[in-house]
């Protein structure tokens, strides 16, 4: 008799099914067929194991196990779980009445003891689609997709626990992941710290009212930012004080983040889907596939653009990043998605983030402060020219930052804290959330031609200080279409219904690298 027990194999953030096939006849061996990686093939050695240190024998006949489709690699130690549960019901050890109405995933320890495996969350979407019965996974893993409805979710921790699930001999509500101790005690601590920790709080920077404008603008409509300044002007503290000002994720942005993280396996340490905007911050000498995700066939990791979904990435020494890194980041930028392809295989991660980057003027650091730097006038144009023009036309506020004034740094004198900012751009994401309400995106940063001609309606005020400004500045059409998208962000702030010139004028003040020559070096 061939035993069929349903599990899942992710690809990019969905999950696809994958059916483990176990026969037991006539003959001598144990064989392992299905396009199984080194993992998967070990798994044989630790299930035997497993099942004898739980008292169960292993059949003296040629056993055969399938992972079906057989044209699909499959990879990772989830799938030992369902060959153990195989081995058993073929071999008549104990009969699961409805084992083809149950998922199940599950790494074991040679003790029986069942461990995490990841992509948890995009599985149990899955099974509920399919309309199983029940989805059985490791507790920790079963904890990430919580919040998933019409699907009985079980988070177990040792063999014996699906056992006693799959028989439906004794009730097994305990086992349910909403049942658990963990459970109760992940969600008195979340009711504990509910509010979301913040290391800078923007009432602690002094001075830089005009990046703090700057940053409040991005937050509010998703825009990409830049902040260029000499060291200690204060461009790390902004960018880590955006965090403070971000809302939290509706549900919608929270599903396609966590499922990012449950497939990367950086999800185990919560349960539900994350509320808390990502903020990832890698260090300027990160690889272009740290950065943009990659791997080899079809284990295809997402990276840091893909990790930042819904949430903000920070790149500090921007212009001391590869040249090839940099100029990667153009796709994600202008798509909002990352495709990464290989011989056999392609793979689609979301990459809807707010790029916050800071960068020198110039190699010493000093260029606009006075006397203070000493590089050539080579060097200047050199340093910031590492940063392209199709990268820079992709940056919608940019910032220059100069030294905090002495008579500021000595008063201290608190400045308005992030809880009043976030206020602010918390009405404005209302405002965008009904804009957008039949629209497949969520802030201004994302709209497409069609939707700015559609609610970026300009005056002829407007579209007369536009093209005034087009002629000064030199914009390209990708810039244009920017400043309005920021201009309707600093609209919404402003409670406003239409955009006004002194909207655009502000848009455009943001942009100032598309001047010519903004550096001013001859």
């Amino acid at each position: 008799m061939i035993i069929y027990v349903n599990c899942a194999k992710c690809v990019g953030i969905d999950a696809v099914p994958v059916t483990v096939e176990i026969d037991i006849t006539t003959g001598i061996g144990l064989h392992l067929v299905g396009l199984a990686d080194v993992a998967v093939k070990e798994s044989l050695l630790r299930t035997i194991t497993a099942l004898q240190s739980l008292d169960y024998h292993i059949p003296g006949k040629k056993i055969v196990i399938n992972l079906a489709p057989a044209d699909m690699h499959k990879k990772g130690s989830g799938y030992d779980l369902p060959i153990a549960l195989g081995v058993i019901a073929a071999s008549e050890q104990a009969v699961f009445p409805n084992l083809d109405k149950y998922l199940v995933m599950g790494e074991l320890g040679l003790d029986g003891s069942v461990r995490d495996v990841p992509g948890a969350l995009p599985i149990v979407e899955m099974a509920s689609k399919m309309g199983l019965k029940g989805v059985i996974l490791p507790l920790k893993s079963a904890l990430e997709a919580v919040e998933i409805d019409n699907v009985n979710l079980y988070g177990v921790t040792k063999m014996d626990d699906v056992v006693r699930i799959l028989e439906e001999v004794f009730d097994s509500s305990d086992l349910l992941a909403r049942n658990s101790d963990l459970y109760r005690k992940e969600s008195r601590n979340e009711r504990r710290n509910h509010k979301q920790h913040v290391e800078v709080d923007f009432a602690e920077i002094m001075g830089q009212d005009g990046a703090k404008r700057g940053m409040e603008i991005a937050a509010a409509g998703g825009h990409n930012m830049i902040m260029i300044g000499p060291p200690g002007s204060g461009k790390s503290s902004m960018a880590k004080a955006m965090a403070g000002i971000l809302p939290p994720m509706g549900r919608e942005e929270a599903v396609v983040t966590s499922k990012i993280y449950s497939v990367a396996g950086k999800g185990g340490g919560s349960y539900g889907l994350m509320r808390e905007r990502p903020f990832r911050a890698p260090h300027y000498s990160a690889s272009l596939t740290a950065l943009l995700g990659g791997g080899s066939g079809e284990n295809i990791c997402p990276g840091e653009v893909s990790l930042a979904n819904n949430g903000v990435l920070f790149l500090d020494e921007f212009a001391q990043m590869p040249r090839s890194v940099i100029e990667a980041m153009r796709g994600p930028l202008e798509d909002r998605e990352i495709t990464i392809s290989r011989l056999k295989s392609k793979v689609t991660y979301p990459s809807s983030f707010i790029l916050v980057a800071a960068t020198n003027p110039c190699p010493c650091g000093y260029y606009g402060e006075g006397d203070r730097c000493i590089c050539t006038v080579g060097q200047r144009a050199g340093y910031l020219s590492r940063l392209s023009g199709p990268i820079m036309d992709r940056i919608d506020v940019q910032v220059w930052m100069h030294p905090v004034a002495a008579g500021k740094l000595v008063e201290r004198k608190m400045a308005e804290p992030s809880s009043e900012i976030a206020e602010r751009v918390l009405k404005a994401r209302i405002v965008q959330k009904h804009r957008f309400v039949n629209e497949p995106i969520f802030v201004n940063a994302e709209m497409n031609p069609r939707q700015i001609e559609k609610y970026c309606r300009l005056t002829e005020d407007c579209k007369t200080l536009l093209s005034r400004l087009i002629d000064t500045m030199g914009l390209s059409a990708r810039a244009v279409s920017r400043i309005v998208k920021v201009a309707r962000t600093i609209a919404d702030l402003a409670e406003e219904n239409d955009i006004l010139p002194p909207h655009l004028a502000e848009a455009a003040s943001f942009r100032f690298l598309d001047k010519r020559n903004p550096l001013g070096i001859d």
